[in-house]
């Protein structure tokens, strides 16, 4: 199963050029999905307007070189290990699923595109990688869906209870599953299956989470901009509650606080994160 390549099964009724079309059609659709999701969310306008309103505050001026320093930050911390995720046991389910979906979906267009035909046999360690990028994406997405999910892990729902948010996640499900079981049994069905699975993965981008991959990144390189320039995202540098110039300036805080504020606590680090 691992070192045998699926999509020959295919060459009977399906040429490799309608394959490679449909690769072609489905990449188009998340291009569509994702622009009009801009589009409709206005998520390129409230980054241009933020970042605008972040430098009329800005105390100081990013040079070119830490710009850089702070994208490769980004791409190494948010991007490439998910440093966001405070919960370890939703950090490794996100990486399993995110790894083994570009292991999936790199392998599938090279597959398609580089060796259509059994004449032009891929090398092994592709069709390992296909299957094995199949069975990442299952392991981090089943751990997730059954026991990670916050309505079901912190709230008590049903883990069949669905939302519009779960398009995504559940359509990647599908994709992998039934990609993984063609693969083994064969047969018109499963590939059916499997093929209106990836459909609808890639045509409901605009209903899913899908584009928030794309967006993330953005939004954490703009944090780090407005810390390193000082704007702080136009919120106040507070520093020590008990300064009086601080107090002079926000004369709530006695009022509210008290002369000398004392130390509030751990707050949301008080219990472990089970919850993001």
């Amino acid at each position: 199963m691992f070192d045998t390549n699926p999509f020959y099964d295919l060459s009977g009724f399906l040429t490799p050029a309608i394959m490679q079309m449909y690769v072609v059609a489905m990449f188009l659709a998340v291009i569509a999905g994702t622009i009009i999701d801009t589009i409709h969310k206005k998520s390129a306008q409230y980054f241009f307007e933020n970042a605008q309103k972040a430098q009329k505050s800005a105390t100081r001026t990013v040079t070119g070189g830490e710009k850089v320093s702070l994208a490769i930050s980004t791409v190494a911390s948010e991007v490439l290990t998910s440093s966001e995720f405070a919960n370890p046991k939703r950090r490794m389910s996100h990486l399993l699923t995110m790894y083994g979906f570009i292991i999936f979906l790199v392998t599938t267009v090279a597959m398609i595109f580089a060796y259509p035909t059994p004449a032009e046999a891929a090398p092994e360690i592709l069709t390992v990688l296909w299957h094995v990028g199949a069975l990442m994406v299952c392991v981090g997405g089943y751990w997730f869906w059954f026991f990670i999910r916050c309505d079901v892990n912190s709230e008590g729902k049903p883990w069949y209870q669905l939302v519009r948010a779960d398009l995504f996640i559940l359509s990647l499900l599908m994709t992998a599953t039934f990609a993984l079981l063609w693969s083994y049994f064969g047969g018109i069905l499963l590939f059916t299956i499997f093929i209106l699975a990836s459909t609808f993965l890639f045509t409901t981008v605009l209903w899913s989470k899908f584009a928030h991959m794309f967006f993330k990144p953005m939004a954490a390189y703009q944090k780090k901009i407005t810390k390193a320039d000082g704007s702080q995202e136009n919120l106040p540098d507070l520093g020590e509650l008990t300064d009086p110039d601080l107090q002079a300036r926000f004369p709530d805080i006695p009022t509210y606080m008290g002369e000398k504020p004392v130390h509030m606590g751990l707050g949301i680090k008080r219990e472990s994160p089970n919850h993001f």
